[in-house]
């Protein structure tokens, strides 16, 4: 959550150009003012320009400015999406349709009425390597691998947190985009769309601290006072931040990495 310390809608900004460098800095870093100004919270109040640590002053692996504050901006929403559908991901697995038994169990291992981070621990060790690699190939093409068509880094002047259309990649095996795959959301104007960045920004940040108070709870009941008052709240014993400790070791592939 560093990128929490920047502004709420920098990623927006059209770029500054100029012949002289310190002035593009100044008015870049005086529209990021200006537009974490204009971003209300939830709440209808303003998060305002708020940077302790100097993070627009930095020069991340030599992006300059502009590229470091690009890279926080991308990574502050993709942590953000990344937590809404954890949160949501926990809520559903708490239910019963879910976690109760079925009547073909969805998986090999499956252990019905166990916990959400429980049934991640009994999906087998080759199902959770397919879902990283997956993840991995979806990380890759929204780096730019594949050279998508009218694709700007984020680090380069293009908008943080936009993914490039994936349908017809992968040799024409992908038919539909991660963003409206059937196509029936109304266009937007440009204002709605500065205006739904914004919400995501704000929604994204409530869903980490949603997903970390739910873990919490769940590590160590009563950490969370409303949480402890929901009957049958989820508990788990194991490390949520270990996602193989349950069924992952080097142990048997040392001599062969390492001799």
């Amino acid at each position: 959550m560093l990128a929490f310390l920047l502004a709420s809608a920098w990623a927006f900004a059209p770029q500054q150009t100029g012949t002289h460098q310190s002035t593009q800095l100044q008015a870049g870093k005086d529209e990021l003012v200006a537009l974490a100004e204009a971003n209300g919270d939830f709440l209808g109040k303003t998060i305002g320009f708020w940077d302790p640590l100097l993070v627009t002053e930095k020069d991340f692996w030599g992006l300059g400015e502009e590229g470091t504050i690009g890279y926080l901006r991308h990574a502050e929403i993709k942590h953000g999406r990344v937590a809404m559908a954890g949160f949501l991901g926990f809520c559903v697995q708490s239910l019963p349709i879910v976690a109760g038994p079925h009547l073909t169990p969805p998986y090999r291992g499956f252990v019905p009425d166990v916990t959400p981070q429980e049934q991640w621990d009994n999906i087998p060790l080759i199902a959770k390597i397919q879902i990283f690699v997956f993840i991995g190939m979806l990380e890759s093409y929204g780096e730019g691998a594949g050279n998508p068509e009218g694709y700007v880094h984020y680090t380069k002047g293009g908008l943080p947190g936009y993914y490039p259309p994936i349908a017809g990649q992968g040799r024409g095996q992908i038919p539909l985009n991660l963003y409206d795959p059937f196509g029936i959301l109304p266009e937007k104007t440009e204002a709605q769309k500065i205006r739904g960045r914004q919400v995501e920004i704000n929604n994204g940040r409530l869903a980490m601290l949603g997903l970390f108070s739910l873990l919490s709870e769940s590590a160590v009941p009563g950490s969370v006072p409303a949480l402890d008052l929901i009957e049958g709240f989820p508990k788990y014993s194991g490390n949520v931040m270990v996602p193989f400790s349950s069924d992952f070791t080097l142990a048997p592939y040392y001599e062969l990495l390492f001799k």
